[in-house]
Formats: structure tokens, sequence, C-alpha cells
């Protein structure tokens, strides 16, 4: 049978063996949600950056540029990193670079896995429809909060464990603490997650709306996928 494990930090990526396995990288506050959104709503593809200078660059190439350090804008950007932002399929037709604080960074450490997928609540049963079809072991990889682990991230981590669990064996432990942290949680996700470090964090920006629409399970039923340097939907 296939395996699934949960990586629950990217300080703990180095113990992982990506070889031929699919990772679902997951940053639920904000960045794959507002990767999943931008997609869903007329974005050609992404190309996303762990470094800020980098990013900026791909504005002289006709790209949008998208980026938040901490939470924030990085000044000077065109966007942040909200997913609301891009409901309105204003950007429809255009390629976007990005950079955040942690979701660009965990795609970044991921390469020389088979795919890496895009995953986030609210494409969450996409996903699990996507892993199931694939003929091999997967890694969901949270991004956490700079090395740190995170609620959101573990909860998502868990619902998709949930899910896919009559097709796939649990590698290890973390597989079996995120379901758990999903079963206490699954009847109000977003009382559960009042609490948690990063969405007190967002909510002080100012940002429950954008919290609210990350926590909506399955509103979009797109997995994007890393082809070479861009994400896109196949």
């Amino acid at each position: 049978m296939k395996k699934i494990d949960v990586c629950l930090s990217p300080e703990l990526i180095k113990l992982y063996d990506l070889k031929n396995k699919v990772v679902v990288i997951v940053d639920v506050l904000r960045a794959s949600s507002t990767m999943v959104t931008a997609l869903a709503n007329g974005i050609t593809h992404i190309r996303p950056y762990s470094n800020i200078d980098a990013c900026e660059e791909m504005r002289n190439s006709g790209y949008l540029i998208a980026g938040e350090r901490g939470g924030d804008i990085i000044k000077g950007f065109d966007l942040g990193n909200s997913p609301l932002k891009f409901l309105q399929e204003k950007y429809f037709g255009e390629k976007l670079a990005m950079t955040t604080t942690n979701g660009t960074l965990a795609i970044k450490l991921s390469k020389g896995a088979s795919k890496i997928i895009i995953g986030g609540m609210i494409n969450l049963e996409a996903v699990a429809n996507f892993i199931n079809n694939q003929n091999k072991d997967v890694i969901i990889f949270c991004a956490g909060w700079k090395g740190k682990v995170n609620l959101e991230d573990t909860l998502f981590a868990g619902a998709l464990v949930d899910r896919v669990s009559e097709n796939f064996e649990l590698e290890c432990d973390a597989s079996m603490v995120a379901r758990a942290v999903y079963s206490e949680a699954k009847n109000d996700i977003i009382g559960y997650l009042k609490n948690s470090s990063h969405v007190n964090r967002l909510a002080k920006l100012g940002i429950i709306k954008d919290i609210e629409f990350c926590l909506t399970p399955d509103q979009f039923d797109i997995v994007p996928e890393l082809d070479g340097d861009n994400i896109m939907v196949r």
C-alpha cells in the first residue's frame, strides 16, 4: 500500500527522502491559499521565489509581483499575500511572481520530489482525489512559521490524511498527530484556531476575512502543480 507522511516544519524536511514522492505544499495562512485562488481566477501561472530581489526583478519580464514578509505586503510590490485580491478576476490572463515568508521557501526545499503540488483547505477534496490517483507515496509538507510548527498547516495535514486513509498507510507518528488534531478541530475549525499564534498575528493586521476564507474547505476544484519554474493548473 502507498504511504503518507507529514513533515511538520521546514526544519525537518532534511530528514525526508523526497525522491519518487508527491509532495503537497501547504501554507494555509496564506501562501498556498492565495496561489490556488489566483490560478482559479485567471492567473496563467505563478513563479515562486524565496528571495525578494529575484521576485522583484520579474516585473521587468511583465510579471505582476506579489510578496509579504511577516504578514505585511513588501513595499513597492503590486500585491501582498491576500487570496481575496484575486476573486475579482481583475488579473485574468496575467502572470504572477510571488515571494512569501514560509510558503515559497517550502517549495524551494522540495525540489527533487517526483511532483510538487499546492494544497490548502480551499482545495482539500481536489488534493485528496489527486493523490488517491497517484501511484506514489506522499509527503505533506507544512510550511509552518519561520521554521516552527504551526497549527493551521498541521490541521490541514490531518484533514488530508483523514480523507485518504483508506488508500494510504501512515508512515510515522506525525501523520497520526496531525489526524488527531483534525479530529478534535473538524466541527469548528475557525473556533479551534482562534488562539493559535499565526491567526492572532494576522488578526492584528486586520485581515480576519482572509483567515475565514482560507479556512473554508473545498472552494476550488483545482490542484496547482510545479512544472519547471512555474506553478500552474494542467
